[in-house]
């Protein structure tokens, strides 16, 4: 970190420590009221599938996957392993995609290149939040909740297509591995998702509690301004306050694609000793977030 950056850093750590102290009390609320959210919503909803992903990925998962997925992988020009990874960011939510993304590369099915182009697009949003959490609870519908999903899966399949010539060659490279990929046995695999898991939820569950307290004063705000600042920095902290309307379910809808800040970091936890980088999955999670607002913009007009 150059030095400049390093004098910032420090003065908002320190304008941190000072409000922390200062509004302690609140603070301290809102660190509650996020460890509630945590043990009510975020580990039941994420944990079962952290583990189960690691344990399909260790027991081949993504060789068994590779023909099956090979012909719409091919249409972003990556290879069929890389379908395990959307379809379980898809269907567990994040930062599922992204570590799956990145025990691809550890065992050696994807290049760098591609693992990165990949993280454009498969790290995506839970659907129970979308159908249960944000459809059911916050619209009372989940006819709405339907339609959250389907417009999610959809900008992210888009979003892949911005990706798909990126690549330094549109050709196969070679993979950099030392031994071949050799699938774990049930009960090793069961031992290491678990385990995994359970490291992985305390990297989250750290991130989504000192963002939610982050949060909690942009809530002031109050209307869409203060609906968009908190989901921008944290997803499940927007839900209290979206509206049943129009406009709540395009908010929904892009911050739901964007998956806030702190599923950035989340992400970037999930993803340290890899080698990856996280250019491409920031840049397509902005671009998601677009493509998922503006697919809302033109649903809404025949749902409200």
């Amino acid at each position: 970190m150059k030095p400049r950056w390093r004098t910032g850093a420090c003065l908002l750590l320190c304008g941190l420590l000072v409000w922390f102290l200062a509004d302690a009390g609140e603070v301290r609320a809102a660190a509650a009221a996020g460890l509630a959210l945590c043990g009510r919503s975020v580990i039941p909803a994420l944990f079962p599938f952290m583990a189960a992903s690691t344990m399909l990925v260790s027991m081949g998962f993504g060789e068994w996957a590779s023909p099956r997925l090979a012909g719409l992988m091919s249409l972003y020009r990556l290879p069929g392993p890389a379908g395990s990874a959307l379809l379980l960011g898809l269907v567990g939510g994040y930062p599922i995609g992204a570590r799956t993304a990145a025990e691809l590369h550890r065992k050696g099915l994807l290049t760098v290149d591609e693992a990165e182009r990949l993280l454009g697009f498969c790290n995506n949003s839970n659907p129970v939040f979308l159908l249960s959490v944000l459809g059911g609870g916050v619209f009372g519908s989940p006819r709405i909740g339907v339609y959250l999903w389907l417009i999610h899966v959809l900008s992210a399949l888009l979003t892949g297509f911005f990706f798909r010539g990126s690549g330094k060659s549109t050709g196969r490279q070679a993979l950099p591995r030392a031994v071949p990929c050799q699938p774990s046995s049930l009960p090793a695999a069961f031992v290491e998702g678990v385990k995994s898991a359970c490291g992985s939820m305390l990297y989250v569950c750290g991130f989504v509690l000192f963002f939610y307290v982050l949060a909690s004063p942009l809530a002031s705000f109050g209307g869409p301004l203060g609906a968009g600042l908190v989901g921008f920095l944290e997803l499940f902290s927007v839900t209290p306050l979206l509206t049943a309307d129009r406009l709540g379910f395009i908010l929904a809808s892009a911050c739901a694609g964007w998956g806030g800040v702190s599923i950035l970091c989340q992400t970037a936890a999930v993803l340290e000793g890899s080698g990856l980088r996280l250019r491409t999955y920031v840049t397509g999670k902005a671009l998601q977030a677009l493509l998922a607002g503006g697919l809302a913009a033109a649903v809404s007009l025949s749902l409200f």
